[in-house]
């Protein structure tokens, strides 16, 4: 039947009326729609919509893993994991381990022990197997000579596969620092095996951004070595000022005491001594009792503070600490503190990331965009309502008024959705216009089709929704299904337009079906016409 019941009639128009002031802050300038926040209760979604990065300018930065450095991580940590096997196994070596470029060797003279040692050595190697797969070459290589030297080779299938997971560790902790930065829906994505696309819209000072997502932010803590030391197991390190210059240098040890990573907490802060800015940093259950134990048996030595290969602080350790927390002074500025404690939080990079691109898109080039996209808007909004007119009279300002309300919809679902929009975005809205009319029109030439056959006039009406139903709900499930595929496959603006696409599908069979058929039902009932006016 052609009728509309009042509940759903209030549904709609209540719909209609929340979409409008979903978007009205969008309309407004920064400074009122935040006005508009602090005045309305908390509950009320008082946001505006999100511009890409085409549209109000920002940060572009490609980033990069640097392979060498996560070669030589892995070649390291193949080494301790080999010599924490001979350790346990009580294996004597010949000649101590060595390590170059991707290969680890070693001597065993007995063959006892190269028969215990084996096993456990394949060991790692089938590790790395199950995180591969079991498809392709094994990522090590265990090669054994007749003399007892056995070389451990890291293939370019356990490269890649580091690198590949490095990757997707990397875009998380690129997430966490930016977003500690207070920017706005940046845009961090994979761009092939071992590169990160970084966006960040708003944003046109690039120093601050290039140095959080350049560091590493590796924080360890070592031991000062004492005099008389062991040249194979120290470091030499640096130690800079403000300025960068190099100030002093400490032989540190290179076994690492305690890792950045059992960190849970750190927060800039000031020394109630010397009014220093300092970064207060609290462990884990596992560092803080490592903490507590290498403070315990090294009262008096030098603790080293690393971050990055540099000593940002030796403090003299003066007794125990074993509250599982601490502070770190430096020589910091009230930033450097801040951004220290941001990477400290965020945790680190698994390996070096190197800048391989940079740009910066201004804020005029964005609004040209956004007064482009609004001129194509217009021209394509007007010439549809004009068609509409001309084609189909009442019915076409039915239509149009749906066409209206189709467009806030999209609008207020991006709001609520916390979407970006793009300019390809604007373009699939654009695209959507044409599509929400097209739906009515498919209605409206349906209902003269019925009302030539002969049906009245309430049963053409009736018929031509019906039997136009299906075949709209094909054509957008079509559209849809390409939106979809656009949003899982592509990437960047592309996933703009896919969003906008998808949502302008959706708000279509809303609009151009059951807001004008309630619009048309009203009219029936208000003007009790005929003929069919169209």
């Amino acid at each position: 039947m052609f009728r509309f019941a009042q509940w759903k009639i209030w549904s709609i128009v209540g719909m209609t009326l929340a979409a409008f002031l979903v978007i009205v802050p969008s309309m407004m300038s920064k400074d009122g729609a935040a006005a508009l926040k602090a005045a309305l209760p908390k509950f009320l979604p008082v946001e505006q919509v999100v511009l890409g990065l085409d549209l109000q300018g920002g940060a572009h930065i490609m980033l990069e893993v640097d392979q060498s450095d996560v070669v030589r991580t892995y070649v390291n940590n193949l080494r301790d994991d080999a010599r924490r096997i001979f350790r346990e196994e009580n294996i004597r070596l010949t000649g101590g381990i060595g390590a170059q470029n991707r290969t680890v060797q070693f001597r065993i003279p007995e063959a006892a022990d190269r028969a215990k040692a084996l096993p456990k050595l394949r060991t790692l190697a089938q590790a790395s197997v199950t995180s591969l797969g079991t498809f392709g070459p094994p990522p090590i290589d265990i090669a054994e000579d007749p003399d007892g030297l056995i070389r451990l080779t890291i293939t370019d299938t356990g490269i890649q596969e580091k690198v590949r997971k490095a990757v997707d560790q990397a875009i998380e902790v690129l997430r966490r620092r930016i977003d500690a930065l207070g920017t706005t829906e940046p845009n961090i994505q994979r761009q092939g095996n071992d590169r990160v696309l970084v966006q960040v819209p708003g944003l046109q000072d690039t120093s601050r951004l290039k140095d959080l997502l350049g560091s590493t932010a590796k924080l360890e803590f070592r031991l000062v070595a004492d005099p008389g030391y062991n040249p194979g197991d120290v470091e030499l390190l640096n130690e800079f000022d403000k300025a960068g210059r190099v100030i002093g240098n400490y032989p540190v040890e290179k076994q690492v005491m305690v890792q950045g990573e059992d960190l849970t907490d750190a927060q800039p802060g000031f020394d109630q001594r010397t009014s220093e800015p300092i970064v207060n940093f609290r462990f884990n259950i596992r560092g803080g009792q490592r903490f507590g134990e290498v403070t315990a048996a090294n009262v008096g030595k030098p603790f080293a503070i690393v971050l990055d290969g540099k000593v940002i602080s030796a403090p003299r350790i003066l007794g125990a600490i074993t509250g599982g927390s601490g502070q770190i002074s430096g020589r910091f500025t009230v930033e450097q503190a801040n951004d220290l404690a941001i990477l400290m939080r965020a945790g680190a990079l698994p390996a070096k990331m190197n800048i391989v691109e940079e740009r910066t898109v201004g804020p005029g080039l964005g609004q040209d965009s956004i007064d482009a996209g609004k001129k194509a808007a217009y021209i394509a909004g007007v010439l549809v309502i004009v068609y509409m007119l001309m084609t189909y009279g009442v019915f076409g300002v039915f239509a149009n008024v749906a066409l209206l309300i189709h467009i806030a919809l999209i609008f207020a679902s991006l709001i609520l959705l916390h979407a970006t929009l793009t300019l390809p975005g604007i373009a699939g809205i654009v695209l959507t216009i044409g599509m929400a009319v097209d739906s009515n029109v498919l209605i409206y030439e349906r209902i003269r089709e019925e009302a030539k056959m002969g049906r009245s006039l309430i049963s053409a009406l009736d018929a031509g929704f019906n039997r136009a139903f299906a075949t709209i709900v094909d054509s957008q499930s079509t559209m849809m299904v390409a939106a979809v595929i656009l949003y899982f496959l592509g990437s960047g603006p592309v996933r703009g337009f896919a969003v906008s696409l998808g949502l302008g599908i959706l708000t279509t069979i809303i609009t151009a079906v059951t807001m004008t058929r309630m619009m048309i039902a009203l009219w029936y009932r208000w003007a009790k016409p005929k003929t069919l006016p169209i």
